[in-house]
């Protein structure tokens, strides 16, 4: 059993569409546990204070996580990998050890000196949170979590390997395990330990994260061995292209923190209301836009890599197109579904009706940003199979600038002006609601995403003159589906209202479901009305068994 279970892991997967799609398929079944996650913590915490220090505990760790490990990301250590086998035989060997080396040494280092110096950064970065309770526990629940950047950052440098191989599945697999770790942590640590025991839960997860990518190495043959003979000269190539995209990544993550900072000052559920409202909306971007970038990267490199310019050009085409495609209905469906979405998996226990609306209305406009989100992490990609990253961080920086901007500016909006106040509540349905100022940081991510994709898109456009006819094609054809399909749903909600009991569970899971089925069908009508290649191409694609897909030989191991 364990051996066909590594067999099975060890299956290289070719194609675009394929990879995109068994990414997807298991970025969905992750989203689907994150989900069940976020449901638990909701009925056994509700947006409360507990969850306000559990979300704010994770800021830092995060931050560690996205700039020390980005420095063995896969967007950075594929161009480089693929070069070494292509050119230095045993010398790939020696770059991989170097780098695993440098990295593990500099991970645990960073982390270990954050411990130390998190009781005097928790009471700057989180200004709100000033009971002396609370305090201690965001310092000791921090300090706890600063173990996970560590397995998570060695699990991202393995992927690097195994994805030059395209064994995507275990890249794949690995975030279930992670949620499984932190579902655990609820159900079996946190009747004992309260809050503390899904801390505990998170660790067990990112192990877990971790020795998947090491069970797939193992197989390979091709595990890094530790060393103190450092190749410093490689190291400083492999950093001098991974710093612009550490502060690319980062700068993001700058921006959550200023974000989750103000929430903190907003009042008790503000940081969990925000958080939870985050996590719904990035159930697209990890099944679309993340499948989609991460599947095309490997083959945007080698073709960048050989010249084929025009190759890498179609690819990005192909995986843009496909990002519009499913991006745009998901967020129409997500914005009008938005109350039966957020009281299905989010509703019950100590999570009341007053959360229920201020998240569901704070989903609502993250979703407006979706197909932003997404496309900005395929352009991005692009730019690093070419080995560019400067342009991306001048981009994500100054994006990032304007998210902190934007919430900054709706927030005083927000407060000093009653008629935008009033518009806002009146179209997001959360009249006479205490703390509807938290959905102005939702609205700042917003408006940033989309100027961020914008201006991605205007420079990849003009540095290699993408054609985008085909994009803005499938977008004008997409939108216009998905209008219909949205105001078809929007229609059989309301008749759906007078049919099922909306004061249960199935009643508002029925009224939803069957309101987005009707919608959906009538937008696929359209699109093959308009003729749409897309619908053609994703139905042959899920008529081919990718998970028995021939295995390749394995290629030359480092």
């Amino acid at each position: 059993m364990v051996s066909k279970i590594l067999k099975l892991l060890n299956r290289e997967i070719h194609g675009l569409h394929e990879a995109a799609f068994l990414l997807g398929g298991f970025a969905f079944l992750s989203q689907l546990l994150a989900l069940v996650r976020d449901r638990l913590l909701a009925h056994h915490f509700g947006a409360g204070s507990s969850l306000d220090i559990y979300y704010a505990s994770f800021r830092i760790p995060d931050f560690i996580f996205v700039t020390v490990g980005s420095l063995v990301s896969v967007s950075v250590l594929v161009p480089f990998l693929i070069e070494k086998m292509n050119k230095e035989g045993d010398g790939g060997k020696k770059f991989v050890n170097s780098i695993f080396s440098f990295f593990s040494l500099f991970v645990i280092g960073t982390s270990a000196l954050l411990f130390f110096l998190i009781p005097y950064l928790a009471p700057i970065l989180f200004p709100g949170i000033t009971d002396h309770k609370a305090l201690l526990d965001l310092i000791t629940f921090t300090r706890i979590l600063l173990v996970s950047p560590i397995f998570l950052g060695l699990s991202n440098f393995f992927a690097s390997l195994t994805q030059v191989y395209k064994r995507f599945l275990a890249y794949a697999l690995s975030p279930l395990f992670y949620n499984l770790g932190i579902i655990a942590g609820i159900v079996f640590f946190a009747p004992r330990w309260g809050i503390q025991g899904v801390i505990f839960g998170v660790v067990v997860g990112s192990f877990l994260h971790f020795a998947l990518q090491v069970l797939v190495i193992f197989r390979e043959g091709i595990f890094p061995k530790f060393t103190f003979a450092i190749d410093w000269s490689q190291i400083k190539k492999v950093v001098l292209i991974s710093f612009p995209r550490t502060l690319t990544l980062s700068s993001m993550q700058i921006s959550l923190l200023f974000l989750v900072a103000f929430a903190s000052l907003m009042g008790e559920g503000s940081i969990a209301i925000f958080n939870l409202s985050f996590n719904l909306q990035s159930v697209p971007l990890s099944i679309i836009g993340v499948s989609y970038s991460l599947a095309a990267f490997p083959t945007l490199s080698r073709l960048y890599t050989n010249g084929e310019t025009d190759k890498f050009l179609k690819q990005i085409i192909i995986a843009g197109r496909h990002i519009i495609f499913w991006s745009i209905p998901v967020a129409v469906l997500f914005i009008v579904l938005r109350a039966q979405i957020v009281r299905t998996i989010l509703g019950s226990g100590e999570f009341n009706w007053t959360d229920t609306k201020l998240t569901a209305a704070a989903f609502a406009i993250f979703s407006l940003s979706a197909l932003a989100q997404s496309l900005s992490l395929l352009f991005v990609r692009g730019y690093y199979s070419a080995s560019q990253t400067k342009k991306p961080l001048f981009i994500n920086l100054f994006s990032a600038g304007l998210v902190v901007a934007f919430s900054f500016f709706f927030m005083e909006m927000y407060r000093d002006f009653e008629s935008v106040r009033n518009f806002i509540e009146s179209i997001l349905k959360v009249q006479s609601l205490s703390g509807t100022i938290v959905l102005m940081l939702p609205l700042g991510f917003a408006m940033g995403s989309i100027a961020n994709a914008l201006i991605l898109w205007l420079y990849f456009k003009r540095d290699f003159n993408l054609k985008s006819g085909a994009l803005l094609k499938t977008f004008f054809q997409s939108l216009s589906a998905s209008l219909v399909m949205g105001a078809v749903s929007y229609y059989f909600l309301n008749i759906f209202d007078n049919v099922l009991n909306l004061e249960t569970l199935p009643g508002i899971f029925l009224q939803g479901f069957f309101s987005g089925i009707i919608g959906i069908i009538v937008g696929c009508l359209v699109l093959k009305l308009m003729k749409n290649e897309e619908i053609s191409v994703i139905w042959s694609t899920l008529h081919k068994k990718i998970w028995k897909s021939e295995i390749i030989p394995a290629e030359t191991r480092l």
